[in-house]
């Protein structure tokens, strides 16, 4: 019998698994029935960029927090795959902190060589996931936006590869109440020429405030003050 395998998400998680599951099958072992659930009309997962925010066209959460300008903020050397190199991909060596469009050009390039697109349903969103302890079996329950209809289909196993940090904590803050300015966390920050001009308070010292913050002063922002709980920026 033929296992049959669900896998939640097409970042770079689960495409890595389509891959994996594809480099087995290459070597003689038997491909199962494999089943990749998008929400999303593309893979990518946190590295496609969209401009939308809160909900997106189909009315649910926006997953990703990817700005337009977003360079990666660790060398390239920690992010290769270990069977497919960026030297392979673009013929040439490249700089280790690359911009977003260029790894995501890179994380495609590797899953089209594999030729895993065609087990990807996109703009379906699992709803539910149930298991019965008697035959041992999980039941997915999806909705496919493309062909606007619910589906149900059951699998042998699940591989969960939603990413995670999606959901912002956003505290209050005496005084929100009276600001005149806009109030924005960083899972909705796109980009920074919007805030041209402007004075800019930064509420955190880690990683998206350092970068938010860099970002928005290159594009001329009038002032940058941050505010930090535990320790300042390292620079």
């Amino acid at each position: 019998m033929t296992l049959r395998v669900a896998i939640i998400g097409a970042g770079p998680s689960g495409l890595a698994q389509l891959r994996a599951f594809q480099s087995a099958h290459a070597q003689g072992a038997p491909m199962p029935e494999i089943v990749c659930f998008e929400k999303q009309a593309d893979w990518g997962g946190m590295w496609n960029y969209t401009w939308r925010t809160g909900l997106d066209q189909h009315g649910e959460p926006v997953h990703g927090s990817m700005y337009r300008y977003l360079w990666s903020n660790g060398p390239k050397e920690c992010l290769e795959f270990a069977d497919y190199s960026f030297d392979e991909h673009f013929g040439r060596p490249i700089s280790s902190y690359p911009p977003r469009e260029v790894l995501w050009d890179y994380i495609q390039g590797r899953v089209n060589k594999a030729g895993v697109r065609d087990y990807i349903r996109f703009n379906t969103v699992v709803k539910h996931v149930s298991f019965d302890e008697s035959t041992r079996e999980f039941t997915v329950s999806a909705h496919d936006y493309g062909a606007g209809l619910g589906i149900e289909q059951v699998f042998d196993y699940v591989v969960v590869a939603s990413g995670h940090f999606s959901t912002p904590h956003v505290p209050e803050f005496e005084g929100f109440e009276r600001f005149t300015g806009r109030i924005l966390h960083a899972h909705d920050f796109r980009e920074a020429t919007e805030f041209h001009g402007q004075d800019l308070l930064i509420v955190g010292s880690s990683y998206s405030a350092e970068d938010i913050g860099s970002q928005c002063y290159k594009y001329g922002a009038r002032s940058i003050t941050t505010a930090y709980r535990t320790q300042p920026m390292g620079y």
